[in-house]
């Protein structure tokens, strides 16, 4: 059994063992805080989808259609994505395949989430009386970039991490040269996010209030 542990497990039970209780206190805090920041986050945005713009709609109201957009959004990119990246932290001492697997399961569960929200937003302005204009703005741009770059991630990592791994001995190089740039990409992409919602929070901001 203890030869089929990872390098970076091994690595993960060595640091284990030299902590102390000081330093399991600092990482359950820091743990518990940015799960709390995420779920509130998520709670926060559906608060003011619901209390500030009366809820949620189809293709009959556009205007309401436009609330899907913040609350799928940063469910997908904030919430399933940031747990995603969290989990590696969470999960220390499990096995790194059940690790990934539930890593690429919160991704996919993104994935429906960003395709409805961009969905709710074009349509809601396709929709609106008059026509609203689509990727006229910084907020706009940035979400095209964090999407595709998204997507790209998704796929590169699926592929390299869940379908090689049937060839672990043929792939297990080409795997491990991929893990920091993967990560790499993954913590960019991240920010990316967060900064495409902070944007597009401001410029609804600026059109709601003038």
């Amino acid at each position: 059994m203890a030869r089929n542990k990872s390098a970076k497990q091994k690595k993960f039970e060595t640091e284990d063992n030299d902590w102390g209780c000081i330093n399991w206190c600092e990482y359950m805090i820091v743990i518990t805080l940015t799960s709390l920041l995420l779920i509130s986050t998520v709670s926060l945005v559906l608060f003011w989808a619901l209390y500030y713009r009366e809820g949620f709609a189809w293709r009959d109201n556009p205007q309401k259609e436009f609330n899907l957009h913040p609350v799928l959004m940063v469910t997908g990119f904030i919430f399933f994505s940031g747990f995603s990246l969290l989990l590696y932290r969470i999960c220390r001492c499990c096995r790194r395949l059940y690790v990934k697997l539930g890593h690429a399961i919160l991704h996919s569960l993104a994935i429906p989430c960003i395709v409805l929200g961009f969905l709710a937003v074009w349509d809601s302005k396709n929709l609106s009386q008059p026509k609203g204009t689509n990727f006229y703005s910084l907020h706009s741009w940035l979400g095209l970039v964090t999407i595709g770059l998204f997507l790209v991630q998704f796929l590169v990592g699926f592929f390299s991490f869940l379908i090689l791994i049937c060839c672990q001995g043929k792939t297990k190089s080409c795997r491990a040269g991929l893990v920091p740039i993967h990560s790499s990409f993954g913590i960019t992409i991240y920010m990316l996010a967060v900064a495409t919602c902070l944007t597009g929070f401001a410029e609804k901001a600026i059109y709601t209030l003038g």
